[in-house]
């Protein structure tokens, strides 16, 4: 960070505090004092309709669809639909820059931010990277450059801050392009993780978090493994493996992009959300390339969610987590792809599930600034499982103290 600014808490670098006014933090960051109805508003022209279906959980939206591309690109994390469209802004001229990740040339999973300016070197930009990078440190940098049509591809704390700090920053043109994210950690965390999931994590080059309840390995030498979630090793990781920014992100699902592509309620394919005329925009540079469906659902999340409700607050209590018995294992990894949630369901079974860890982790970590971060449609999500605010913990009225413990 910034030499001259307080380290800040509750924070992931996202590059705001290493510009030129880091006192900025203050008013753009996502952990502070977060104004969801606003930004949502400022950027699709309306906040979410409680009464529309799914808005309460995925944020506005005009649609949403399965989709693919139909000739994958190489090295992409799923077919490559965000590269793509990034790659067809560039071509066609749409924008100046393209600020995005793209991996340390000494470590493929260390994500370094990069402006891209030609649309043949979008290519190295395919793939997950797991870590912290400073991605908004370049919008400086990018203005001075003369970049004033800018496209930024970015997490949700990220886009969280480039929103509220968009209309005094003077682009021309901003697209945004959001992946949902959860449960960060550093790089140096994820390749102790990697370690524990095979003999030869150093020749690991892809690894998906799949919505068949599996997580997927590639190998250098071809080879592909496959890992039911309830075989990782979760409970050999360290009770600060995903820092407390992470575990109370009310933003899984990266509602202030203007459409944010993901893989939660794809089934097999990517999920993408269309939010605004800017997001159809950029799904229709894809054209004919690229595969789209309705999205389906089945099975049902309140079971599923109940028992990490559960786990979470004896978690959060410095218990240890119920684990369930080995013999029982194989038949719920067996069922769980089958009878599960699946789809939308499982997209609103993941919401619901960090909805609750985020009420359940402040109240124990940081009590003080429960009422200023979790903004009203996480109640409402979190009501159904019991869990409701104390008067304390209601939103003060907004020009209140920041408090920063």
């Amino acid at each position: 960070m910034n030499p001259s600014v307080p380290a800040r808490d509750l924070c992931t670098d996202c590059g705001i505090s290493r510009s030129s006014d880091p006192k900025r933090c203050g008013r753009a960051c996502q952990f502070i004092r977060p104004d969801y109805p606003a930004l949502e508003t400022q950027v699709h022209g309306r906040s979410r309709d409680p009464a529309r279906p799914d808005e309460l959980h995925f944020g506005p939206f005009r649609r949403m669809v399965r989709a693919s591309m139909k000739q994958p690109s190489a090295g992409a994390q799923w077919t490559g639909i965000t590269t793509g469209i990034a790659e067809r802004l560039l071509a066609r001229g749409l924008v100046d820059a393209v600020l995005t990740m793209a991996p340390d040339p000494a470590d493929r999973w260390r994500p370094v931010p990069v402006l891209v300016t030609s649309a043949a070197d979008m290519a190295t930009c395919r793939g997950m990277r797991m870590g912290y990078a400073p991605l908004l440190s370049l919008l400086e940098p990018a203005l001075a450059a003369g970049h004033k049509r800018l496209a930024v591809v970015g997490i949700p704390c990220q886009v969280y801050a480039l929103r509220a700090l968009e209309q005094e920053l003077g682009f021309e043109r901003l697209y945004v392009i959001g992946t949902p994210c959860s449960d960060n950690t550093t790089t140096e965390n994820f390749h102790a993780f990697l370690e524990l999931l095979a003999d030869d994590p150093a020749t690991i080059t892809y690894l998906e978090f799949r919505a068949d309840y599996r997580v997927e390995l590639r190998f250098t030498d071809g080879r592909t493994k496959l890992i039911p979630f309830l075989d990782l090793p979760i409970s050999k990781l360290p009770p600060d493996f995903f820092p407390l920014t992470c575990r109370t992100c009310v933003d899984y699902t990266n509602v202030l992009a203007d459409i944010t592509v993901g893989y939660m309620g794809g089934q097999g394919e990517q999920w993408l959300l269309v939010r605004n005329e800017r997001g159809e925009e950029l799904l229709g540079l894809l054209g004919d390339d690229v595969r789209t469906a309705a999205p389906g659902s089945a099975g049902k999340r309140q079971g599923p969610v109940k028992g990490f409700l559960a786990n979470v607050e004896r978690a959060a209590g410095g218990l240890p987590l119920r684990r369930m018995p080995g013999w029982l294992r194989p038949l719920v990894n067996f069922l769980m792809p089958r009878i599960g949630p699946r789809g939308l369901e499982f997209a609103r079974t993941r919401v619901e599930m960090k909805a609750l860890e985020s009420v359940v982790h402040l109240r124990r970590e940081r009590p003080r600034r429960l009422r200023h971060m979790v903004p009203a449609h996480v109640w409402a999500l979190v009501e159904a499982y019991g869990l409701k605010p104390r008067d304390d913990e209601r939103r003060a009225p907004r020009g209140g103290p920041h408090p920063e413990g």
